[in-house]
């Protein structure tokens, strides 16, 4: 529950945010990519610092656990439900730089609590709790992805209700894992320095980053390629579903093989398929939908492998080398966000100044729409390429 309630306010926010904002307000895209490239920037030194935070105060864990909470429900409410109280640019950015620093700290103890947690499992306890934690978040993620797009039938303001049931989700959440956060037994922090100085936790970084960055490219421009490329607006939220359920229903499927045949060599097997499948999306033109449907469920399943796995591997490492792990998941959340952060500040003006506009009347010029593709499909393979190189030049039996 509390996995589904943190995906629910991470990727699906970064995806609806920005074009709910341009279709309501009419903020432009070049504008919005530079406040969410600012953000992100902000995260820069945000992350690791509440990685610290979190390891200071991890006695009182559960306490601030509900404060943010609390914190990332009414910026929720903010963002969505509440008509702008400042310029809309301006009121995107406060509402959202506090969603997503509630978010970060969240994510960074839940993480971090994962890794004591998996100790007083049998077994390949990481990898066993990755299975139910990322799983978890998948389906908070299926649901986020497609609440506001469903509501849409029944409401006149489906991100405002969506920003009310996702409050409601999050004081849940809070009261449900009150009990979870004790910290007992467990030995003080060793610092940033001691992650940092490891060879293999530094490698595991840089995968982490080159890796989030085809799902950061992907997911700032989804719901342009499908209203605008395919022309099949209305159709974004069921492929949204279909993508993340089938990463849902694939992310245990990629622990056992994890458990059985090593998570290193399933991991790769899982990014080569993830660049076959994907880089079919140059083909398609307008109406060709149903392909593109194809294509979600086996790059959904395969992005079941990413979520799972690389966490666990790192997780591990954490383990034998700083157990409170808080600021090592502090540099995980940071590079696994700085790639949102460049695919904003990049992609977005540069469709921008190709002619391309959003909304399904908008008439495109043929290359805006030829870059959106190339954007979309190509960029994230060459990307993903690298992040298998990497993966399979690192020993993750290393001492």
């Amino acid at each position: 529950m509390f996995a589904a309630l943190l995906s629910a306010a991470g990727l699906p926010i970064y995806i609806h945010a920005p074009k709910f904002y341009v279709d309501e307000y009419g903020v432009s895209l070049a504008a919005l990519g530079a406040v969410l490239f600012g953000l992100r920037l902000l995260d820069v030194v945000q992350d690791p610092l509440l990685g610290k935070l979190a390891e200071r105060t991890r006695d009182r864990r559960a306490a601030n656990v509900l404060i943010g909470c609390a914190l990332i429900a009414a910026a929720m409410i903010g963002l969505f439900a509440v008509p702008p109280l400042l310029p809309p640019l301006i009121w995107f950015g406060v509402t959202l730089t506090l969603v997503f620093s509630a978010f970060s700290f969240l994510t960074i103890n839940f993480y971090a609590q994962g890794v004591l947690k998996a100790s007083q499992l049998s077994g390949q306890g990481h990898l066993k709790l990755a299975r139910w934690r990322e799983s978890g978040a998948l389906i908070g993620v299926c649901i986020a992805a497609v609440a506001p797009v469903g509501l849409a039938a029944y409401v006149d303001t489906p991100f405002g209700w969506f920003a009310a049931g996702f409050a409601c989700l999050a004081l849940l959440a809070a009261l449900v894992m009150r009990p979870e956060w004790s910290m007992a037994g467990t030995a003080p922090s060793t610092g940033f320095g001691t992650v940092l100085k490891d060879r293999l936790a530094r490698r595991l970084l840089l995968i982490a980053l080159v890796n989030a960055a085809p799902v950061a490219v992907s997911s700032t421009l989804f719901l342009f390629f499908v209203e605008s490329r395919l022309e099949s607006p209305g159709l974004e939220g069921p492929l949204l579903l279909v993508f993340f359920l089938s990463a849902a229903v694939a992310a245990p499927f990629w622990g056992k093989m994890a458990e059985r045949f090593g998570a290193k060599d399933v991991l790769i097997l899982a990014m080569i398929l993830a660049i076959g499948a994907f880089g079919l999306t140059l083909t398609l033109g307008p109406g060709d939908w149903v392909l593109f449907a194809l294509i979600c469920v086996a790059s959904g399943a395969t992005l079941g492998a990413d979520l799972t796995l690389l966490p666990a591997l790192f997780a591990e490492r954490l383990a034998q080398i700083s157990p409170s792990a808080a600021e090592g998941f502090g540099l995980w959340s940071f590079v696994s966000k700085l790639t949102l952060a460049f695919a904003a500040v990049t992609l977005l003006p540069l469709l921008e100044q190709a002619g391309f506009q959003s909304g399904s009347a908008a008439d495109n010029p043929q290359k805006a729409l030829a870059l959106l593709a190339l954007l979309y499909a190509a960029v994230p393979c060459v990307l993903k390429l690298v992040a298998v190189a990497l993966l399979a030049v690192t020993n993750l039996r290393e001492v």
